[in-house]
């Protein structure tokens, strides 16, 4: 990736009477709005040679120089983890995320973070924010996400999550047998006395996820979700919603059931699995470059194998 971006272009006239970001925003799509005025206000995008406000009027015909250097962002430091890359080329990074990876560094989590692999495997991430990391997978929740490698990627991909034509589906296992599919639609906000967790609360922000059964076991269900929102532990908060937590979640997950009867290893599993059993499975969306769509999907993890198969052999239910 270069170090600096040089663009130029000129205003239509019939965008006399607009904004100069509005503007900036029409004529370079490949940046966000917010990103566009900062640059304006450092003097990285000039009017006709001029340092100008984001808010000034343009009249039509002036031309926008755009001369800007990419800063470091942040001041995390590269470490040489070991990442399970599923798809890579100049624009995007496709990963497999593992369970017990915390994806951004915060208080307690300074590194050892995906952030600081991502540095290591892509040095230029250094000049994109939050390291091209666009949405979020909680620490103990493993499968597929998507990594920006340029500001064009980043500017591209945060419209597709905000217009919700990214398509993500997870699978987890969930406590409680279910009768049938179904959509959650509930706010979720921070929760009012544990700030730790989030909730299903009036005023929160909108959270939607679809549901629908795979398979049915005597005391649990498989279950595909496939998200509209992507809110924070959003499955975990609406599955627990419905009164199906997921087995394992030791913050939204409820009374352990163990069917009677089961073999000690299912009763040893259900007692000791060590996450919340989520899995994001399948990702699809457009390249940012020519809007081609790409799909992946990748299988469980082998605790959640082992898991349904235990739930397999003590018995399913049929329709």
């Amino acid at each position: 990736m270069s170090d600096r971006i040089r663009l130029s272009a000129q205003i239509a006239p019939e965008s006399g009477g607009l904004r100069l970001d509005q503007v900036a925003a029409q004529l370079f799509p490949d940046h966000s709005r917010s990103r566009l005025q900062s640059w304006i206000k450092d003097g990285s995008l000039t009017m006709d040679g001029r340092t100008v406000r984001p808010r000034d009027t343009v009249y039509g015909g002036e031309k926008l120089l755009l001369d800007a250097e990419l800063e470091l962002q942040g001041d995390w430091k590269a470490e040489a983890i070991a990442l399970d890359v599923v798809y890579e080329d100049h624009a995007l990074l496709v990963i497999n995320k593992p369970a017990g990876l915390v994806v951004h560094p915060a208080a307690g989590h300074q590194d050892g973070t995906l952030l600081n692999a991502l540095l290591h495997h892509a040095p230029d991430l250094a000049r994109v924010p939050r390291a091209g990391i666009v949405h979020r997978l909680d620490k103990d929740t493993t499968g597929l996400m998507v990594v920006a490698k340029t500001l064009e990627a980043q500017t591209a991909l945060v419209a597709q999550l905000q217009a919700r034509t990214v398509t993500r589906e997870y699978e987890c296992v969930v406590v409680g047998v279910m009768t049938a599919g179904g959509k959650v639609d509930q706010p979720i906000a921070r929760h009012g006395t544990n700030r730790q967790k989030m909730a299903v609360m009036a005023g929160g922000k909108q959270a939607v996820s679809h549901y629908r059964v795979i398979n049915r076991f005597r005391a649990h269900t498989h279950v595909k979700v496939k998200l509209e929102t992507g809110r924070t532990h959003q499955i975990r908060v609406h599955m627990s919603y419905v009164h199906f937590p997921l087995i394992g979640d030791q913050t939204y997950g409820g009374r352990m059931r163990i069917p009677p009867g089961a073999t000690p290893q299912l009763i040893s599993m259900l007692r000791e699995f060590p996450r919340q059993a989520l899995h994001a499975r399948r990702l699809e969306l457009e390249h940012p470059d020519d809007g081609r769509l790409l799909r992946w999907e990748c299988p469980l993890p082998q605790d959640m194998v082992d898991l349904l198969t235990l739930l397999r052999e003590d018995g399913e239910l049929g329709e």
